[in-house]
């Protein structure tokens, strides 16, 4: 998790733990048996609803979401027209060197299919087809949050309504009224703040990142097709750049002295041009 969020995070917490204990005994809003009405209704209702791989996938794709972080698409813009600047320099085949180094799944799958010899049109169809079903998969992962989420309150009024019962079926022992006043009251309240703090977020969290993933594939996508096409490097920059905003525009990314640091070539001085000026050649090692 990013150090920000996990500073946001703990700022909210520690507000809202404020937040009850300023009007004094913590303890009260605690109650075991509202608890358990709240998240074995919820979860009951899951496993009937979803398959247990569903909810499993669900589960992987949230601590995967929340674990690790995600390049940015300044990043693989970045990647990418290095790649084309390599591919132009030692072929296409040399980009098979950066196959297994890349931390992108979608990016590995483009340049092996490039690499393979596969054609445009045909890199172009298992990809979009990839990322059709990738977006279906987190679309149905998102639902099964939402659905959580809509369960959660409804399962709140289950145990105020269960606390109520007992508080009619005591009328006249003060002990048993004090003891089951407080389900009634808590179940409400875990019912929303389970639905409102943590099901709807994670379902706003993994939409948010799929979008991104989604526009990282976007890029990867017309990246490798202009390498395919052997688009000059610098016209595939400026086409990239238009996937982001302004302010991630700014600089460039192509330049002699970069080029050859990424790809160790060294400079090679050859005759004289007009005038005197002398002439940079790359050269590869």
């Amino acid at each position: 998790m990013e150090q920000r969020t996990v500073i946001g995070l703990g700022i909210c917490a520690i507000l809202i733990a404020f937040g009850f204990a300023v009007n004094g005994n913590v303890g009260l809003y605690f109650n075991i048996a509202a608890l358990f009405i709240v998240l074995g209704g919820t979860f009951g209702a899951a496993f009937l609803s979803f398959r247990t791989e569903r909810l499993s996938i669900v589960f992987k794709v949230l601590f995967a979401s929340y674990r690790t972080r995600m390049k940015a698409p300044e990043e693989i813009v970045g990647i990418l027209v290095d790649l084309s600047v390599k591919s132009r320099l030692k072929g296409v085949l040399s980009l098979q060197e950066d196959e297994d180094e890349m931390s992108i799944m979608f990016l590995r799958r483009a340049l092996g299919f490039l690499v393979d010899g596969y054609s445009e049109a045909q890199i172009k169809e298992i990809l979009n087809t990839e990322m059709y079903f990738f977006k279906l998969r987190r679309e149905e992962s998102e639902r099964v949050l939402r659905t959580l989420a809509e369960i959660c309150p409804s399962f709140g009024l289950v145990g105020s309504v269960v606390g109520l019962i007992g508080m009619l079926a005591s009328a006249g022992d003060v002990s048993l009224i004090l003891t089951t006043i407080p389900i009634a009251l808590t179940s409400t309240l875990y019912g929303v703040v389970f639905a409102n703090l943590f099901f709807l977020p994670f379902a706003a969290h993994m939409r948010e990142r799929t979008d991104h993933e989604l526009l990282l594939q976007k890029i990867i996508l017309e990246g490798v097709s202009a390498i395919e096409n052997e688009l000059n490097p610098r016209v595939l920059e400026i086409k990239l750049k238009s996937f982001l905003t302004p302010s991630s525009r700014e600089g460039r990314i192509i330049s002699v002295k970069r080029i050859q640091e990424r790809f160790k070539i060294k400079p090679e001085v050859v005759n004289p041009g007009p005038g005197g000026s002398r002439i940079l050649q790359p050269v590869s090692d």
